[in-house]
């Protein structure tokens, strides 16, 4: 016990970084961890996800995932492209995953329950070798 008093400093080092340790698994608990591209795959494939780029109309014109819908940031609440299921699992992408972010946190707040974000945005999704189209 004398030494825990003697070296409050050490003790409090500790718990300070122990909980910079644990804070990533913290929020990604409470906001849904986002998946990888080979996990957007699978939940599009088996569970009929949906892909939905949050990109303004520029950037997606410019490339996004094949098969992704368009629906940008500033119009995701209640935009008309969202499935009406909303138990379906909902794969979020933009260019870095930022804007993604946010919006799944919207549509969770809407009943989207299984929205999730695509971990690294389309980059991600270029470095996994899976198709890009860009519009004409």
């Amino acid at each position: 016990m004398n030494f825990l008093i003697e070296n409050w400093f050490l003790v409090v080092a500790a718990l300070v970084s122990g909980g910079m340790l644990l804070w990533p698994l913290l929020v990604s608990g409470s906001q849904g961890a986002g998946v990888s591209a080979a996990e957007a795959v699978q939940l599009v494939n088996r569970e009929k996800g949906v892909l939905i780029d949050v990109s303004e109309p520029e950037e997606y014109a410019k490339a996004h995932a094949v098969g992704s819908r368009n629906i940008p940031f500033g119009q995701i609440e209640g935009h008309k492209s969202l499935p009406s299921n909303k138990a379906l699992p909902l794969v979020l992408v933009c260019p870095t995953g930022a804007r993604a972010g946010r919006a799944a946190g919207m549509l969770r707040k809407l009943g989207y329950e299984k929205a999730r974000v695509l971990a690294g945005g389309l980059k991600a999704w270029r470095e996994a070798n899976l198709p890009v189209e860009r519009s004409a």
